[in-house]
């Protein structure tokens, strides 16, 4: 059943100060969609503040050419964070992944909003305009600014197209459908030229990128009858390279291209020990539900959780759970 935007709507309309946030380690779905939402609110005339519990990667800073995007912490406090009549929450609604921004929205008095397309879920006590068979937050914002009958501007409309294509693997994820296409060409029809978001975000590697990506690659595995690759990246890793570890953006993808493969995953040690992973599936086994057991969560078919270290460690325990996805379904 489409969204009803008139709540939302209303809520625009009867308030002034608005925070944007998104999940940690944000990437283009939630910055392009942050941008795409923060300018059709200055559009209108509202205060518009984007507060991240993460930098915006690098390769991303592209969509915010005027610094809209700022991290919590030094000066922007908790107490700042709260500061704000609406405080609106995009692509995501699960508190892990607001990390240093959720203690803010714990304690905030302002009104509480979510834009969100995953399945997994936790109770923010917002408002929610959530969607889970929309490819992209982007799609999500798009269509709440076109229902306003609201005109885009040059970088809203790159903004929210590259967040559309950037969650869809550029248009080749089952989640592509008719409405993603739809919706992504009435974005190109406002002068977003594909091309050159394409080159943006995929053909400006580093020599660090490739090199850290040579190393990853070379550790891929298969395990559950070839069903299953997976690879890590430790800290070492980073340090020899002088890559980020925003240059770990869609190796787990480049893992699931393997014949025979039906899912993957990658995990990446994190600086305090702990071991982020990315998992991806291609077939009936549910990430999402794998994520949650850990206490992550996404979508059937691409889903994030974090770890306890050791890497190893967290790499067994992974292998565990997919090992027990794979099995045969024994009658009852």
């Amino acid at each position: 059943m489409p969204i009803d935007w008139r709540p939302l709507l209303e809520i625009v309309e009867t308030h002034e100060r608005f925070v944007i946030t998104s999940h940690v380690r944000p990437d283009a779905d939630a910055i392009g969609s942050e941008i795409g939402l923060a300018l059709f609110l200055q559009n209108r005339g509202k205060q518009v503040r984007i507060i991240n519990p993460s930098h915006t990667p690098n390769h991303l800073k592209f969509l915010d050419p005027t610094d809209l995007v700022q991290k919590i912490g030094g000066e922007i406090t908790i107490e700042s964070v709260c500061d704000t009549d609406v405080h609106i929450i995009v692509d995501t609604s699960a508190w892990q992944q607001l990390q240093d921004v959720g203690p803010a929205l714990q304690k905030t008095a302002a009104r509480k909003v979510v834009m969100d397309h995953h399945l997994s879920s936790d109770d923010l006590g917002a408002v929610e305009f959530k969607d889970v068979t929309a490819a992209a937050a982007g799609v999500l914002v798009t269509e709440f600014i076109e229902f306003c009958g609201d005109s885009f501007s040059h970088p809203q409309a790159d903004a929210l197209y590259a967040a559309i294509a950037t969650d869809t693997g550029w248009f080749r994820f089952p989640n592509t459908d008719a409405r993603t296409l739809l919706t992504a060409a009435r974005l190109v029809e406002r002068h977003v030229r594909p091309h050159t978001i394409y080159r943006l975000l995929y053909e400006r590697s580093s020599l660090a990128r490739l090199k850290l990506h040579s190393i990853v690659l070379n550790r891929v595995a298969v395990a559950c009858d070839g069903k299953l690759a997976h690879t890590l990246v430790t800290r070492l890793d980073f340090s020899e390279t002088g890559a980020h570890p925003s240059d770990t953006e869609d190796l787990v993808n480049t893992c699931l291209s393997i014949a025979g493969v039906e899912a993957a995953f990658i995990l990446v040690e994190q600086p305090d020990g702990r071991a982020k992973g990315s998992l991806r599936s291609r077939s009936d086994v549910n990430v999402a539900a794998i994520a949650e057991q850990f206490g992550g969560g996404g979508h059937r078919q691409a889903a994030g959780t974090m770890l306890p270290g050791p890497l190893l460690t967290a790499q067994a325990t992974l292998l565990t759970a997919f090992e027990a996805a794979f099995a045969p379904q024994i009658p009852s």
